[in-house]
């Protein structure tokens, strides 16, 4: 466990999911909003996500779960190849450094994994937060979820000593 300015850090339990379904919604819904369309956003994070697909994705990523006070406020996972498939902050807690205590644990944990890089296909409203870590952009992508099209970059950061 971390605790860093009132956030811990801990490792996900299978009963997360809904509360970690309600913070990708909120993020996506929320955070991201000003960067896609409605269309975008309805076929990004639909409100009738198949649940048990769902918790089964999270059990396959075994994220780290942020909370403030037992309550999950944040996500992200780090995989065995450096690959960062989610990292979400409750659009309610935005901007209250759970991110970068998330950030800063996948950093941690790709350390003791001995990961020489991370990346991720980043959403265009989380491109300034990634650049912040030392993320470069290596390539804007338009995968297509639910038949439309969303705009992504993948960003990469090469991990030295110091990661």
């Amino acid at each position: 466990m971390d605790d860093r300015g009132g956030v811990e850090i801990r490792t996900y339990r299978p009963d997360d999911a809904p509360a970690l379904f309600d913070i990708f919604y909120s993020a996506v819904h929320g955070t991201a909003a000003t960067y896609y369309t409605p269309a975008q956003i309805a076929a990004w994070a639909p409100a009738e996500l198949g649940r048990d697909a769902w918790a089964a994705h999270l059990d396959t990523i075994a994220p780290f779960v942020a909370q403030i006070d037992g309550r999950a406020v944040g996500y992200a996972d780090l995989q065995s190849d450096g690959y960062i498939d989610h990292f979400f902050v409750h659009g309610d807690f935005a901007r209250r450094g759970i991110g970068n205590t998330l950030m800063h644990t996948l950093h941690q944990t790709a350390r003791e994994r001995a990961l020489d890089r991370l990346y991720s296909n980043v959403s265009l409203a989380a491109v300034a937060f990634f650049d912040v870590w030392g993320f470069e952009c290596v390539q804007a992508q338009t995968p297509i979820r639910r038949g439309v099209a969303i705009d992504n970059v993948r960003m990469r950061k090469r991990l030295g000593r110091t990661g």
